[in-house]
């Protein structure tokens, strides 16, 4: 009997990327509240990356759930994902080796609200010149965390049944979200539970 192959979307295997980048980042750079201020162009290359692969992330879960989705904009993002999966913007993100929490989407809880992190990374990308410090470190790990929480519900079958493997190195989800170990194969699987 051979080890089954799970084929994984490109949108994990790039999450998984951004996230490698973040962890050097951690060499350089103490994830610590009292440097979230800091800005660098590393850690503006990793907030536009992981804000634009988000982008992208959510109009595919809006056009999962309805393929004639229209939804092309943060403000439409909001109204479709929170309405198919209500939890969305509760789902805190733990980086357990520093001792953080991230509420990546806390913002989608008001009914206009646009997360900080992502009004940063279109100020960044449209008047760099003017709003360089806002690509900080605060934003750019809760755009990677956003980039996180969006993925798993883009796969949420895939994440339900611990499938998205191989496991984010420093980003875990809360324990009110984690269902588990999936033993098997050459890897575990974290089995997340998103209802």
């Amino acid at each position: 009997m051979g080890i089954q192959a799970i084929k994984i979307d490109p949108h994990w295997n790039y999450f998984l990327a951004i996230e490698r980048d973040l962890e050097m980042l951690a060499r350089y750079v103490e994830f610590d509240p009292k440097n979230f201020p800091c800005f660098s162009i590393e850690i503006a290359r990793l907030l536009l990356a992981a804000a634009a692969e988000v982008d992208i992330v959510c109009k595919q879960i809006c056009r999962r759930a309805n393929p004639s989705s229209k939804a092309g904009k943060i403000d439409d993002y909001r109204d479709e994902i929170v309405q198919l999966f209500p939890k969305f913007s509760a789902h805190p993100v733990l980086i357990p080796r520093f001792e953080l929490t991230l509420q990546p989407w806390d913002e989608w809880t008001k009914k206009d609200g646009v997360p900080l992190w992502w009004t940063a990374y279109n100020k960044i990308k449209h008047e760099r010149a003017t709003e360089f410090g806002r690509a900080n470190l605060k934003n750019a790990l809760n755009a990677v965390a956003g980039l996180f929480i969006a993925v798993l519900h883009l796969h949420i079958e895939k994440a339900g049944h611990a499938e998205l493997i191989p496991n984010p190195v420093m980003l875990r989800p809360h324990d009110s979200y984690y269902a588990g170990v999936s033993v098997g194969g050459l890897e575990n699987g974290i089995s997340y539970d998103l209802t």
